[in-house]
C-alpha cells in the first residue's frame, strides 16, 4: 500500500482517527459519514448483533 501523498490537517487527522476508531470497534454493521458543505459533520455507527438459530430438537 502506498503511503499518503498528502499531509492531512489537524482537523482531517481527527476525522480520520474517528473513522478508524469506528472501523476497529465494529464487527458487523455499517459506518456512515455525513458531509455538509464539503466537511464531515457527523459519523454514525450501527452495529448488528447476530444470533444463531438454536438447533431444532426433533
Amino acid at each position: 500500500m502506498e503511503p499518503w501523498e498528502f499531509s492531512p490537517t489537524k482537523e482531517e487527522a481527527a476525522v480520520l482517527g474517528e473513522i478508524l476508531k469506528a472501523l476497529r470497534q465494529i464487527t458487523h454493521g455499517h459506518i456512515q459519514v455525513v458531509i455538509q458543505d464539503a466537511r464531515v459533520v457527523q459519523i454514525d455507527k450501527t452495529e448488528k448483533v447476530r444470533f444463531r438459530k438454536p438447533p431444532s430438537s426433533a
